[in-house]
């Protein structure tokens, strides 16, 4: 599952290169990089959870 989801990650940013998800916050092309954005804020939002031992 962890070299699966950076794998969907990089189809679904280049899929919107070529057209857009029209998902609210991706309407133009231009907006591929809040999904590489999105992934970095929760790989640090679950190291920190798993150190404080959630």
């Amino acid at each position: 599952m962890t070299k699966i989801l950076p794998l969907v990650l990089i189809l679904m940013m280049a899929l919107h290169i070529m057209k857009p998800l029209g998902w609210p916050g991706l309407k133009k092309r231009g907006d591929f990089w809040k999904i590489a954005a999105g992934a970095i804020l929760a790989m640090f939002a679950l190291v920190l959870l798993g150190h404080a031992g959630y």
